[in-house]
């Protein structure tokens, strides 16, 4: 059908027409008049047919959303098959309808149904009609479960970043839904320029990774749950409570200004509707863990609980055993459910009330080798393999109060608890090395390390919306806390394990005991507490100018314990004849508390008037963090046609502190670093409108990047093949005896992006944007040149600069005669270049010398995809999408290399999932997944002159150069 539109008419060829058309044109006419007159008198014929006739136009809003457009709603004319969807600006026509008078009817799934009467259509011209829709709790019912709405939709969320004043974007829970994706974790890593970390949640956004990353809930900010980390784990954030997850990649005044590499904000699900119900049930296998006997640390739960934690570590010791457990069959199982409902009262307001809890558990099983390698060799297990299970229990309860129109409440409450149980066996074919073995430096070196790490998080938000036709005030105020505990670490260490391998009952292995400490019993707790809060006043002085005040408050506080306890085995002979059964030997009868038996129990910090030996001790490493940063802005939103120009100004205060007393710093242990800061952070985010379908953006602002507490804290957590700890330099020091170090607390950032978008269809998109970082003082993590090889944090040069471009595009293939996909593709790339200048030395607290005055930025990766195809036919009642999901990040640093030691790096991944949804009706779903196809190995190097080595990362699992093996599952939920 070929449609012509101006103001004044509209021209439309019919069916019937078209047919008259081609018999005109193959009438074999021989004069050119003739032609030229048949023709003449056939688009007369049409023009006066089409001016007979006039059309409806307007637009479509959304009063849920301060009246924004509320795009692919659905126009008909009633008693017609005449209709038409709006489109992403809300706008909508229906052309060549005859003149009349008609009852037209808009209606958008889980909104009201609106009837308007007596629109007159005049021959020859367009009547207006705009229309405002609204949620209506009766049109929810069960429909509101089955169909997508505006905040989670694909295409609703293409319009959001269309319309964003910066450069953000978001993927949603349909898109979740349809990827399989099960947390935020993997949701971001399918954005644009984004990459997740194989074997940990780490994202990386433009090669910047964590502690340039900032992650907020509902636009609150979340604390770390890690003490490694500066950002909490996304990955405990199952899909079951996203509504949506978006990154804003530009920075703008409203945000904190910690900012350097976006902004994560998770936007939590809510409910509107008469009520609903639904539950879900999954279970998969790990084609890895399924065939293994499979093992856990003692003394936690199915469930990822633990008991004991009350108990004094001494007592947990005395009481409780050191051998793992046998898990009868390693196959993961989800589980949960979801409800809301809302109470409409006859004053206008309005009650909801949203409701999910569910649980999903996970079996792993890794088998590769693991090095410590620093200036020589240290350890090396050629075969070591971990077993690990792992839980995640969320909770969240949203309630949402209408007061009216112009006043709205909110309140979410998140539950997380989250365990990881990982038991690794290193050493396990009897060539294991340790150049310190005091009987055997060259084979038979082996360690057992197990441990448990819970993290229990629970997050309050109160968030306020008022306004009226000039002023909008959004405000909120959250109260955060999150317990991490590692309690009951247990680690053994033997040599001549090799012995244990063979059937000579006359040669058995004995433990390694260099140092009290070699066989263990560790215990690390970490308690933070936070409150925050924003306010927002915007004011609409005309229609072309928003100017928004606000105010930014967050204060947090860290403390940190842990405590040591060491086996001193009183025999150095002392044969273990059954390697599997420790309990045998770790026991009360054998506990030399009067001398005389197998060992003593050691602790470092005693309690005053106690000895170390036998009795319980004080935490050995401690540290308190403290952080407070108060804000205010203004910023300005000018509009014109096609501008829209926001500068901004950010006023921040930064005052942070860690106390800390700590053994490996011996007489300088136990000490304080702090640091105050104000900073003047000017922003512009400029977009301008070259069609109604396409933007270009530009943006450019001076933002910081703050030090975290495990940066600066210099507490060294020492695993089995690497160690890490903090470096209180980080926040400034004046000492003149110090070599490059500043006294400076922060790194200045100068961002510049420029992006082209161009929305040309329904869930279509396609940009392209370029993007550049000035960062001055940068930091990195870096291996030290010694006997330890310990990792710190260290401001490695005066200047890092990162240049990329970014490519996206998704485009609908297939689509069914309602213009529903039925096959799409996505691709996203990204291209950088990053370049940082090194110091020849740094001396401070701790001191690193370099090789090479450049290199690339830790932790970027020179380019990275992700892909998707998606194809969803319809077969009656019958929906399935498949789906292949694709990602791959090319080599990036793990850890700067020191004096001449090279660098750990991180090897490329490429992953691909296949996901398929099942919608045999409108209430059941049965979905089927394979994940990890390409089972790609994991593998982590350190550059040497002769070649790579084989090692593990801080950031990665205890073992190196292993598959994650494929993940098999199948999932039914049942709508109510």
């Amino acid at each position: 059908m070929l449609t012509y539109t101006s103001q004044s008419f509209n021209l439309q060829v019919t069916p019937s027409l078209q047919a008259a058309h081609f018999f005109v044109i193959e009438i074999k006419i021989e004069m050119r008049q003739k032609i030229t007159c048949t023709l003449f008198l056939f688009f007369t014929f049409i023009i006066g047919h089409a001016q007979t006739n006039g059309s409806i136009a307007g637009k479509v809003l959304d009063k849920e959303v301060n009246n924004d457009p509320l795009p692919f709603s659905n126009i008909t004319i009633k008693g017609t098959t005449k209709g038409t969807t709006s489109d992403l600006d809300g706008l909508y026509q229906i052309p060549d309808v005859a003149p009349g008078t008609y009852t037209l009817v808009f209606s958008f799934v889980g909104y009201e149904t609106k009837e308007v009467l007596n629109v007159v259509v005049n021959a020859g011209k367009v009547t207006t009609l705009d229309v405002i829709l609204s949620a209506n709790a009766a049109a929810l019912d069960a429909v509101i479960i089955t169909t997508t709405t505006r905040k989670v939709s694909e295409a609703a969320l293409l319009l959001e970043q269309k319309k964003a004043v910066d450069i953000k974007q978001s993927i949603g829970a349909e898109e979740l839904a349809k990827k399989g994706v099960s947390d935020a974790a993997g949701a971001v890593s399918k954005i644009s320029g984004v990459s997740k970390q194989e074997g940990s949640s780490n994202v990386y956004v433009r090669g910047l990774g964590d502690r340039y990353l900032n992650t907020t809930f509902n636009g609150l900010p979340l604390p770390a749950n890690d003490i490694n980390k500066k950002n909490i784990e996304l990955s405990l954030f199952s899909s079951d409570i996203i509504e949506n997850v978006s990154i804003s990649k530009a920075y703008s005044a409203k945000q904190y200004g910690d900012f350097a590499a976006g902004n994560v904000n998770i936007d939590s699900k809510d409910y509107k509707g008469k009520g609903f119900f639904n539950v879900f049930a999954g279970t998969s296998v790990n084609t890895n863990a399924i065939g293994e006997n499979f093992v856990k640390s003692e003394g936690s739960g199915f469930f990822g609980d633990y008991a004991r934690h009350n108990q004094n570590p001494f007592a947990v010791i005395l009481s409780h055993g050191i051998d793992p457990e046998d898990v009868s069959a390693p196959i993961n199982v989800s589980f949960g459910a979801s409800a809301g409902k809302s109470f409409n009262f006859e004053n206008g307001s309005r009650l909801s009330v949203f409701g999910t809890v569910s649980f999903e558990n996970a079996y792993e099983y890794r088998r590769g080798e693991a090095t410590d390698f620093t200036t020589v060799e240290k350890k090396a297990f050629g075969d070591a393999e971990e077993f690990e299970y792992s839980t995640t229990t969320t909770a969240m309860t949203t309630v949402n109060y209408k007061i009216d129109d112009q006043n709205k409440l909110k309140f979410n409450s998140l539950f997380i608890n989250s365990s990881t149980n990982e038991v690794g066996y290193f050493g396990i074919d009897g060539k294991g090395r340790n150049r310190d073995a005091i009987l055997n430096t060259d084979e038979g070196f082996y360690q057992m390390n197990a441990q448990f790490d819970q993290n229990q998080v629970y997050v309050n938000q109160l968030i306020g919306n008022h306004k009226n036709e000039k002023i909008e005030i959004d405000w909120a105020a959250g109260y955060n806390v999150v317990l991490a505990k590692q309690p009951d670490r247990k680690r053994i260490s033997i040599e001549n394990y090799q012995f244990a391998l063979d059937t000579d009952p006359t040669t058995n292995p004995t433990f390694y005991s260099n140092v009290d400490f070699d066989n263990q019993r560790y215990f690390q707790d970490i308690d933070d507490t936070e409150f925050n809060g924003r306010i927002n006043l915007a004011y609409k002085a005309t229609e072309n100018l928003k100017l928004n005040f606000g105010y930014n408050a967050r204060s947090k506080e860290r403390n940190f314990e842990n405590i040591r306890y060491g086996y001193d085995i009183t025999d150095s002979d002392f044969a273990i004849t059954d390697v599997n059964n420790l309990n045998n030997i770790f026991n009360i009868q054998n506990f030399n508390s009067d001398g005389g038996a197998i060992y003593d129990i050691r602790v470092i910090n005693t309690i005053p008037t106690l000895g170390n030996r036998n009795r319980p001790g004080l935490a050995e490493n401690t540290y308190s963090g403290n952080l407070d940063l108060f804000a205010g802005y203004v910023n300005a939103e000018i509009k014109s046609e096609k501008w829209l120009i926001v500068p901004g100004i950010r006023l921040e205060s930064f005052d942070q502190s860690v106390d800390y007393d700590v053994i490996n710093l011996g007489n300088n242990g136990n000490s304080s670093a702090s640091a105050y800061e104000n900073f003047f952070l000017p922003s512009l985010n400029i977009r301008y409108a070259l069609t109604e379908e396409q933007n270009l953006r530009f943006s450019a602002s001076r933002t910081v990047s703050l030090p975290e507490f495990k940066e600066t804290a210099p507490f060294v957590y020492i695993d089995v093949t690497n160690r890490i700890g903090g470096n209180p330099d980080l926040l400034g020091s004046s000492n003149p005896d110090f070599v490059n170090v500043k006294d400076i607390s922060y790194s200045d950032i100068l961002n510049f992006d420029v992006k082209y978008e161009w929305f040309f269809g329904k869930g279509e998109i396609f940009s392209v944007s370029a993007f550049a970082k000035q960062i001055k003082d940068p930091i990195n993590r870096v291996v030290a040149f010694d006997a330890t090889g310990t990792q710190r944090y260290f401001r490695t040069g005066e200047q890092a600069n990162v240049y990329g471009v970014e490519i996206e595009i998704r485009k609908n293939l297939l689509q069914d005669e309602n213009e529903d996909t039925l096959l799409s593709v996505g691709l996203n790339t990204t291209i950088m270049h990053t370049e940082q200048d090194l110091y020849d030395a740094v001396e401070g607290t701790y001191s690193v010398s370099f090789r090479n005055d450049k290199e690339q930025l830790q932790g970027a990766s020179p380019f990275i995809m992700n892909a998707d195809i998606s194809y969803s036919p319809t077969f009656g009642s019958y929906k399935p999408t498949g789906n292949l999901v694709f990602s791959y990040f090319s080599d990036r640093i793990d850890a700067l290399g020191s004096g001449q030691l090279g660098n750990i790096v991180e090897k490329a991944v490429p992953t691909l999932d296949f996901i398929l949804k099942n919608k045999i009706t409108d209430d059941f779903e049965i979905n089927f997944s394979v994940r990890n196809l390409l089972n790609p190995k994991i593998k982590y190097v350190r550059e040497t002159s002769g070649g790579d080595v084989l090692v593990t990362s801080t950031n990665g699992k205890g073992v190196s150069n292993f598959d994650r093996g494929r993940n098999i599952g199948v999932q039914l939920k049942y709508n109510f």
